[in-house]
């Protein structure tokens, strides 16, 4: 029924848009002609089928909003350019305005956006006061499922509420004490009391939030229930098997969980990509003539190459040349090993220190962005033999390189710059760049590169 009212709506707004889009066009109200009722009922046609193709009906209870609208934008323009497409067919193009086409294209996006947030706000409000909530027995034992009633009750808004946990492996003492609960939800041991709960409908939901080798019990709890109109979903547990949050992808046409791959696809990152490409051309024709002078004092500082270049890591461990301002005398490294500069370290010349301190050595580094080979944002690459070391010592340590590295990151900001001369260092330096790729968005690349501006490059820990 209410799919039924959804679609009744949008149908309805779409017509709306079509008579608010002739009257912006004419200036005043007006009624649409034949042509525009013609295109305006095909439409109207069209998002009754495809509308639920594109997913816009699906529940989207705990899914963000903002995925929604570009849903809900993407399948209107799709409708109205599939409808201009067969004007063209039929010869009856030339007795549609174009303007009229525009207003119609833009009001009714913005009639459509408007539905859906207000739908989905009220919503949200609703389920946290109590209403519209499902039902929710989890299924498992442990820290995970106790991740899951937390993460339920953090988010109300969701319309999820815990019933009970069921634990089918408990030892003699747990079963024998009555009343016990995990994370304040009552805990369940009798199979055929968790059937009855979902049976009485007390239960709408059952998450399977067991390891992946506990087939027997999926299987064993699908198959009792495959007549009961419950949601079941297997939530598995797979923690210990990476370090973040796992995604499930299409993979020719079946889902598939990425354990340990690139976070970011190309869909999802090309604003980062298009933001890098023009930030980094920006920067290098505002900052010349300061690169110039700077390079002229380098050169003068001391005998040697105006850039210092090394071979670092970069995305999925493809190796690049990092471009720096030569900051210290030309000398010679054992094979095999760098030493990282220290404070007072003397192969630093006087313009060096002055770079290091101000982080004005790095500029050179929007040559590897312009590129393709770094990011403006992203973890800080490390020299190679770096990596070689304290890939075995830091846990997560390599996963720093699902990603471009960048010239700067939330590390940085954080304080986390210069030289990691203790295991505690570099642990808390990719722990902050492991939360930026759990939760990277563009905007908080935008949050990032305003944070770095505002607080400057300068910091006790560049020397």
């Amino acid at each position: 029924m209410l799919g039924l009212l959804s679609r009744m709506i949008d149908v309805a707004l779409a017509s709306l848009g079509a008579f608010a889009a002739a009257a912006l066009h004419a200036g005043h109200p007006v009624w649409l002609s034949d042509t525009q009722s013609i295109a305006m009922a095909f439409d109207d046609m069209l998002v009754v089928v495809l509308f639920p193709a594109l997913g816009i009906y699906r529940s989207w209870r705990g899914k963000p909003l903002n995925d929604l609208l570009w849903r809900t934008a993407l399948a209107w323009l799709i409708v109205e350019a599939t409808g201009v497409l067969m004007s063209f067919s039929v010869h009856r193009v030339d007795a549609l305005s174009r303007s009229w086409l525009a207003f119609w294209a833009c009001t009714t996006v913005a009639l459509l956006l408007a539905m859906k947030a207000l739908v989905y706000t009220t919503l949200k409000r609703l389920r946290r006061q109590g209403f519209n909530l499902k039902s929710v027995a989890i299924v498992g034992k442990g820290p995970y499922a106790t991740f899951l009633i937390e993460r339920m009750k953090a988010r109300p808004e969701a319309g999820f509420a815990p019933v009970c946990v069921f634990d089918d492996e408990p030892d003699e003492l747990h079963r024998a004490q009555a009343g016990r609960t995990m994370a304040g939800v009552p805990l369940k041991y009798d199979f055929d009391e968790l059937i009855e709960l979902v049976k009485r409908k007390e239960v709408r939901e059952l998450w399977l939030a067991l390891p992946m080798s506990r087939e027997p019990t999926i299987h064993r709890i699908v198959t009792a229930l495959k007549h009961e109109f419950v949601n079941i979903r297997f939530i598995p547990d797979v923690s210990s098997l990476t370090l973040l949050n796992q995604e499930v992808v299409d993979l020719l046409g079946v889902p598939a969980i990425n354990l340990a791959a690139s976070p970011l696809g190309d869909v999802r990152a090309w604003p980062k990509l298009v933001f890098d490409r023009m930030f980094a051309l920006a920067a290098l024709i505002v900052l010349a003539p300061l690169m110039l002078v700077i390079a002229m004092f380098v050169k003068l500082s001391s005998p040697g190459p105006v850039f210092f270049r090394q071979r670092r890591l970069g995305a999925d461990g493809d190796t690049f040349e990092i471009y720096k301002f030569r900051t210290m005398k030309v000398h010679k490294e054992v094979q095999g090993k760098v030493t990282q500069a220290t404070r007072h370290d003397p192969r630093i010349t006087r313009v060096g220190r002055f770079l290091r301190r101000t982080s004005l050595d790095e500029l050179p580094q929007f040559i590897n962005v312009l590129k393709g080979e770094m990011s403006v944002v992203g973890p800080r690459p490390h020299a190679l033999e770096h990596d070689d070391l304290y890939k075995d010592l830091v846990n997560g340590y390599m996963f720093r390189y699902r990603i471009k590295p960048g010239i700067t990151g939330w590390a940085q900001i954080h304080g986390f710059r210069g030289e990691t001369d203790r295991i505690e260092k570099m642990s808390g330096r990719v722990k902050l760049d492991l939360y930026y790729i759990q939760n990277w968005t563009f905007w908080f690349d935008i949050k990032i590169v305003v944070l770095t501006l505002w607080k400057g490059f300068a910091g006790s820990n560049a020397y």
